[in-house]
């Protein structure tokens, strides 16, 4: 997520406890959540799942998920320690197929999601997270129709399963989603999940959890699968997710997309934006497609995302080659920034649309994207790599020098302890806060300082090709540092990731 904690996080009295120190951030209204109404809409298109024998459970559409592909997939599910609510361990979800027909004028989704997925213990039903106000219509397991239960968020598939075992569930649902609240006192942000505004746009963003509200899912970043969307809306509408445009059809019942990624992803990097939208295409030096998005009415933000091209190759020179066969840049009716993988999301403002925060958002696709925590508790494992690679890129294009930014963070760490606790042991009503960011920014500098240049960037550009489209526990991340440094590391970090106090700082 962009590092706007520096703008809605500090207000009042904060940003007087700091004026000292030079670090100033300025605050923004809570956005308003979306009115919930309506009835039923357009039914999407849906065609029945393909199985053939020695292939894996596939998609619905165009062709079948081979096996390796499904591999690819393959994830060890946890429990969140932090967020337990959302996601179920007991299965490993594979791939979704989700065909999606939104209705403006009435803000109904009529939706089908056909999800392959693997079972990871012995269990007479299993859970996904869906919100409570969708209505399902249908749970269709391996071809036949079973019973369900949806109470609150949780969608209850009553089938018994075994563990390895692999199956295919089409679940058929339709109403108006609601975004929920977010544990987080940001000011840019209050909830998450499928948002729509006044004039029937929709736009989503789901960190740490939110998918959900939009689609059956387990809502846990440890599971990470393959996607395919199939996005249908009345003209002038056009639906925008992740991956790559695999096709566009104009037709008299409206416009639809459909979009397919090539490597898995954790649900809270998923991304759906609708409305009337203009695009441009973009080719990095390196070869990577980049396509922008930019609502129609809001085109001056074009010239401010055509920097993506620029910022992948700069990040390119520090972290090696972008690690996804496309990028992009979707521009929403929101206030906060998002790295929601190959295409980040990104609100209508002139912070959000900044130089930094376009490159602190591409910078995730290699810290939080390529690789990610597998526990909440671990956000910090994204957001201070991110925010050292952004106070790096201010340091050379005019910004403070990354001495003088170190200084300014160090001398807030006492303060964002306090606020709300460090950051590898933060308060979880405190999702997304400065100490998340800056702190172990400070940290990984005072590492560089420790083992030379060489050695830190070195370890920098190998740690997301070490984990290569999986996640990571801290204690996978840590143990590796310290092995590739050859240097013991457990009371330094210990001190900056759980201490209570801001230990001494080079």
């Amino acid at each position: 997520m962009t590092a706007r904690t520096l703008r809605g996080l500090l207000a009042g009295l904060v940003v007087v406890a700091l004026a000292a120190t030079g670090l100033v951030w300025r605050a923004q209204d809570d956005p308003q959540p979306a009115t919930a109404r309506g009835a039923a809409g357009p039914t999407p298109r849906a065609t029945p799942t393909e199985q053939t024998t020695g292939q894996s459970p596939g998609q619905t559409g165009e062709g079948i998920v081979s096996l390796p592909d499904l591999e690819m997939a393959r994830s060890v599910t946890r429990e969140d320690s932090y967020y337990p609510d959302a996601g179920d361990p007991g299965i490993d979800s594979l791939h979704h197929d989700l065909v999606l027909a939104w209705d403006p004028d009435d803000e109904t989704l009529t939706a089908t999601d056909t999800l392959a997925f693997r079972v990871t213990a012995d269990a007479d039903e299993f859970r996904l997270d869906l919100g409570e106000p969708l209505e399902v219509a249908s749970t269709v397991l391996d071809g036949e129709e079973v019973p369900h239960e949806h109470t609150g968020k949780d969608l209850v598939v009553q089938a018994q399963v075994q563990e390895g075992s692999e199956h295919v569930v089409e679940i058929a649902y339709s109403g108006t989603p609601e975004p929920v609240p977010a544990p987080t006192t940001r000011q840019d942000f209050s909830t998450v999940g499928w948002t729509v505004t006044t004039g029937g746009e929709v736009w989503t963003m789901q960190e740490p959890f939110g998918a959900y509200t939009w689609y059956p899912v387990n809502d846990q970043p440890a599971d990470k699968a393959l996607y395919d969307f199939t996005i249908t809306a009345p003209a002038p509408f056009v639906g925008i997710a992740n991956g790559t445009l695999e096709s566009r059809i104009d037709g008299d019942l409206g416009t639809t997309t459909r979009w397919h990624t090539d490597e898995p992803m954790s649900s809270y990097l998923t991304t759906i934006a609708i409305g009337d939208y203009v695009t441009e295409e973009q080719v990095t030096d390196s070869g990577v497609p980049v396509s922008l998005w930019v609502p129609r009415d809001k085109q001056a933000a074009m010239a401010k995302v055509r920097y993506a091209r620029e910022a992948i190759e700069w990040i390119e020179s520090k972290l090696g080659p972008y690690p996804f066969s496309s990028a992009g840049i979707v521009v929403t009716d929101s206030r906060s920034g998002m790295e929601t993988q190959t295409m980040v999301t990104l609100g209508d403002d002139d912070y959000v649309l900044s130089k930094k925060v376009i490159v602190h958002e591409m910078v995730h696709q290699w810290y939080g994207d390529q690789v990610t925590p597998t526990d909440w508790r671990d956000v910090w494992m994204n957001e201070g790599m991110t925010m050292y690679l952004q106070a790096l890129y201010e340091s050379e294009h005019g910004g403070p020098s990354m001495k003088a930014a170190m200084a300014r963070y160090a001398a807030a760490d006492g303060f964002l302890r306090e606020q709300a606790g460090p950051p590898g042991d933060y308060d979880p009503g405190t999702f997304g806060e400065g100490n998340i960011y800056y702190i172990p920014a400070v940290m990984w500098d005072e590492l560089r300082q420790r083992i030379g240049d060489d050695a830190f960037w070195s370890m920098v550009r190998s740690w997301p090709t070490v984990h290569d489209n999986s996640g990571a526990t801290r204690e996978d991340y840590l143990d590796w540092v310290e092995q590739t440094t050859g240097e013991e590391l457990s009371g330094f970090f210990d001190a900056w990731l759980n201490g209570d106090s801001t230990p001494s700082t080079t």
